[in-house]
């Protein structure tokens, strides 16, 4: 782990020794998105800030890498996930119940930032059940619902409005060890109700979490 993380030097390190016994190290860069001088030499090949220096300069890295020696890295992993620090994904509430009003109804139309995609709410549940964020991820269509599977099932999510019950029998279907839909996924509480009862049927083990 490198704390300051500049150019990332210390990745390009990491797979260099990768790459020579075919070792599994992983490393962490972290960096503060400092803003490149605009007189420099970065800022006018289009890095604004430190980090994108440094992500360019993994990719980069990588790949010469596996070109020097293609027939010994076939296997080598270049790969890297970028993650930034933010607030939460959920609305903030700063008012009692007494003080709400009708002007107020359009901020409680949903409990998540209108800002925040599917990969937002997804990595968000893994802080909050305390699971690594370097594992396996993929995506795929069930019914026209996009449904995300993270490390061969420890967790499953799909965050799409009014989830059919196909989608979610097919869900449980995969059994997975946790289960993450959003609160707008159902179109009223008799819908949420159900999908408990589905899981019931066909994966009792299965955690189930509405965001």
């Amino acid at each position: 782990m490198d704390f300051f993380s500049g150019s990332a030097t210390t990745a390009q390190a990491v797979m260099q020794l990768n790459s020579k016994d075919d070792g599994n190290r992983k490393f962490i860069m972290v960096q503060l998105p400092e803003e490149c001088e605009k007189k420099s030499e970065a800022y006018k090949s289009g890095f604004k800030n430190i980090c994108e220096i440094g992500k360019e300069r993994i990719r980069r890295a990588g790949e010469k890498i596996k070109e020097e020696s293609p027939l010994t890295t076939k296997n080598l992993d270049i790969g890297f996930r970028v993650l930034k620090l933010d607030d939460s994904n959920m609305n903030d509430v700063y008012y009692s119940a007494g003080e709400y009003n009708q002007d107020m109804l359009s901020m409680l139309e949903s409990n998540v930032k209108s800002d925040r995609t599917d990969l937002d709410l997804l990595f968000g549940c893994l802080l909050d059940w305390g699971l690594p964020l370097s594992m396996p991820y993929t995506s795929d269509k069930i019914d026209g619902c996009t449904v995300h599977t993270y490390n061969d099932g420890d967790l499953i999510a799909c965050f799409d409005e009014n989830i059919p019950d196909s989608v979610i029998k097919a869900i449980a279907k995969r059994h997975p060890l946790r289960a993450v839909f959003r609160d707008s996924s159902f179109e009223n509480s008799p819908a949420k109700i159900n999908v408990g009862e589905i899981f019931k049927m066909l994966a009792p083990d299965t955690r189930i979490k509405v965001i």
